[in-house]
């Protein structure tokens, strides 16, 4: 019993609908790659799936270009005019853009003011003062930001050095003692008292730490 007609019209079902792209797509790349071989003929097919999806069949002996060109000459007609006529077109048009905006460059410079009205030369004022004031507005933000920088700087150099002043007047003297009574001068009394002399031990003098009276050690003045 043979298969039975399809009717050629879209498929509705999305799945049915790829299954038979891909299955159809496959029997057109075999029957080309077939007449190609058999026939010696050059052959191109390019397809796009509803989803997008690009696929293409060159013969060996040439490619899509060579094909696209031997196309061109057949028909005599370039596919490619009207894509040059539009990349000519915004060529130009971009020209123009930078042609303005140098103009304006060189007239906000103070040049080429000969050729503009009244109204024209108002307007440039116009926007020269508008841009002076933000310009200004940007220094003085980046001025007040420095400011506050340096003022935080000086700041924490005040609180480091008032820290530290407190740390040098909370140290407790250290009391030596000279037993040779000799005073300033030198002498030696045989009855003489003994001379007694504070010094402040700082945390940069740890050597003089544990030398004070009644320590190890006596500090004699020589």
């Amino acid at each position: 019993m043979g298969r039975g007609k399809i009717e050629i019209k879209r498929i509705e079902n999305a799945t049915n609908r790829q299954v038979t792209y891909s299955k159809r797509r496959t029997g057109i790349m075999k029957k080309a790659r077939e007449l190609t071989v058999l026939c010696d003929a050059q052959v191109a097919i390019i397809m796009f799936s509803s989803t997008g999806k690009y696929h293409e069949f060159c013969s060996p002996s040439t490619d899509i270009k060579g094909i696209f060109d031997r196309y061109q000459q057949a028909i005599g007609t370039s596919l490619w005019i009207e894509q040059y006529e539009n990349m000519q077109r915004t060529l130009s048009h971009l020209k123009d853009i930078n042609r303005n905006l140098r103009t304006e460059i060189r007239q906000r410079m103070g040049e080429d003011l000969d050729g503009l009205e009244f109204d024209e030369l108002r307007g440039l004022e116009q926007n020269v003062d508008a841009a002076l004031k933000e310009v200004r507005h940007r220094k003085y933000h980046v001025i007040s930001t420095q400011t506050e920088t340096y003022k935080k700087k000086v700041k924490h150099s005040y609180e480091a050095y008032k820290t530290l002043q407190q740390e040098l007047l909370c140290e407790e003297p250290a009391w030596f003692v000279d037993n040779t009574g000799g005073g300033w001068d030198g002498g030696a009394g045989a009855g003489a008292a003994a001379d007694m002399f504070a010094f402040r031990v700082v945390p940069s003098q740890p050597n003089l730490h544990g030398m004070a009276y009644g320590g190890n050690h006596d500090l004699r003045l020589g």
